[in-house]
């Protein structure tokens, strides 16, 4: 019975995970748990970025992965004159207490530094957004995060029925 609810728990990993335009690895621990690696895409991960940034109505929001940590650029046109703005960050991201963490460095707005208040509820939304994005399982903590050329990957640790000793 253990073994088909575990199945059952991996296919419903996999296929919100699937919907969350991640992909998964799911390998089983020696004590029962789920060690689950997803990885995110540029895509997935502008998207997310840009909603926590919404207030700014930056468009063409651009990120870009480099090893350790992401730079990000938007640029938001003014309704009068014709004039841009433009938003400058990197990103870097860890892992506190078994929750994402954000913490930008360098944010200008038309090379102008960006309020700490404002950039500390950036930090905020941006780390709640990716984590909700990658998570997708309430017994879950992450357990390591990093940034690539090619892709942000968080590994988690999902604790099963098994591994409480249920």
């Amino acid at each position: 019975m253990i073994k088909r609810t575990a199945r059952w728990m991996v296919w419903l990993l996999v296929a919100a995970v699937g919907l969350s335009a991640c992909t998964i690895q799911v390998d089983r621990q020696d004590d029962g748990s789920l060690r689950v690696e997803s990885q995110m895409s540029e895509a997935s991960i502008q998207e997310e970025i840009a909603l926590a940034l919404g207030e700014t109505q930056v468009k063409e929001l651009t990120v870009d992965l480099r090893q350790g940590y992401m730079q990000v650029t938007g640029v938001r046109e003014l309704p009068v004159g014709g004039h841009t703005d433009t938003l400058r960050f990197d990103l870097i991201l860890g892992v506190a207490d078994g929750h994402l963490t954000a913490t930008i460095s360098e944010a200008t707005f038309n090379d102008n530094p960006i309020a700490e208040e404002r950039v500390a509820a950036w930090n905020e939304r941006i780390a709640r957004n990716l984590e909700r994005r990658g998570q997708n399982h309430p017994n879950s903590t992450l357990q390591s995060v990093s940034v690539t050329p090619a892709a942000l990957t968080m590994v988690w640790r999902v604790e099963t029925r098994y591994s409480r000793g249920e």
